[in-house]
């Protein structure tokens, strides 16, 4: 009999690999996720988050751009364990290009974002990921991330392929 172990993160592992903290930090727990492969998180979107203030008052609607970084923090998440470390402080995850990003549906207080991100190829230190996030099995945006790990030392250098 085989069994494939369901792997987990909640919020405590998840600051020990993200740098992100309140109110940047949109990863609440992650669902499963494989080495090399998948992973599955969500972000429980509340009222109480701070754009919401301003985005907009009379109908609150989760930003794009936040709904993208929310997978990009996931995508973080899934490289990280893959090669196996944890990163330290000098460590710095940058986007390279965001592909085909469209956002099919708002996202709003009360509902939970479901991030799956698969990868689809590493090469030359760029990482490059299918991205979906869904409320209730409904597409709210996907997108192609490519994303780079950099030492904060060579932030200021150009990524390869640059």
């Amino acid at each position: 009999m085989t069994t494939t172990e369901n792997k987990t993160m909640d919020i405590c592992e998840i600051k020990s690999y993200l740098p992100h903290r309140y109110p940047l930090l949109l990863v609440d727990r992650v669902i499963s996720y494989e080495e090399g492969k998948t992973i599955t998180a969500i972000k429980n979107v509340t009222v109480n988050e701070e754009f919401f203030n301003g985005h907009f008052p009379h109908k609150p609607v989760m930003p794009g751009v936040l709904m993208i970084e929310a997978m990009a923090q996931t995508a973080a998440l899934l490289s990280f364990k893959t090669m196996g470390i944890k990163p330290d402080e000098s460590s710095v995850v940058y986007f390279v290009g965001i592909d085909g990003a469209r956002f099919k549906r708002p996202v709003g207080p009360g509902d939970q974002l479901k991030m799956d991100i698969e990868i689809l190829r590493v090469a030359r230190g760029i990482w490059k990921y299918k991205a979906v996030g869904s409320v209730d099995g409904q597409v709210a945006v996907e997108a192609e991330l490519m994303c780079t790990i950099r030492s904060s030392a060579d932030a200021s250098q150009p990524a390869a392929g640059q």
